[in-house]
């Protein structure tokens, strides 16, 4: 397994959705710039809006993240899928932590809201997306999940903050007494969603190999009609 790693990063590089991914970095960094190129001074609540909303766009490229148009044909490959899919994981996030970085120091410094605070949120809203589509590669034969997984996660980002309690607000004010406790629940979110990403990371019992036998049995009804 140690030498096979490797050998995948390559190939695995290469069919990284990096046309999602490049769209949805450079939309959130012209965003993040907009303020300084206009000349304009955003209130705090104004400057928290746009940086959740460039958290969101981000999080929607990464929904892209495990789309594999071969996805069918390694399915039998000895590599298995957690590890494959934690590669991806791997080639992505030091870009996306550079992308974020980029993003804070973009932003107007003087309305900017806690850095750790609202790193937390993009990191939870990414984790979120990735285990979304680790779900939807799980349940379905679907080789590109992705814009399934943009539109739950669009229209969970709508929900929450309008059918959540107040007692367990995610989306306050940076102003807002909650701030502190709304950050902790943050805090707790990943946990939970990498549990699920645990679970539905393996290929289900009986699927591996399924492709060689249907290959193979082809083969020998193939020379059987011969």
């Amino acid at each position: 397994m140690r030498g096979v790693t490797p050998a995948l990063v390559g190939p695995v590089w290469r069919t990284l959705p990096w046309r999602a991914l490049g769209a949805a970095g450079a939309l959130g960094l012209l965003l993040a710039a907009a303020p300084g190129l206009t000349g304009a001074e955003p209130a705090p609540w104004q400057t928290l809006v746009l940086m959740r909303g460039i958290a969101l766009i981000g999080a929607l490229g990464l929904a892209f993240l495990l789309d594999d148009p071969a996805r069918h044909l390694t399915t039998p490959v000895p590599t298995r899928r957690p590890l494959r899919q934690a590669l991806r994981v791997g080639l992505v996030a030091p870009l996306a932590a550079l992308w974020w970085a980029a993003v804070l120091l973009l932003v107007p410094s003087s309305s900017r809201p806690p850095a750790g605070d609202i790193t937390l949120e993009a990191a939870v809203l990414g984790v979120l997306a990735l285990a979304g589509a680790a779900v939807a590669v799980r349940l379905t034969d679907e080789a590109r999940p992705g814009p399934a997984v943009v539109a739950a996660l669009l229209l969970t980002a709508v929900l929450a903050p309008l059918l959540a309690p107040d007692d367990w607000a995610l989306f306050v004010p940076s102003e807002d007494p909650r701030w502190s406790a709304a950050h902790d629940r943050w805090a707790v979110v990943p946990a939970v969603v990498v549990v699920a990403w645990g679970v539905c990371g393996p290929e289900p019992l009986g699927q591996r190999g399924r492709p060689e036998r249907r290959e193979r049995g082809g083969r020998r009804g193939a020379r059987g009609a011969a």
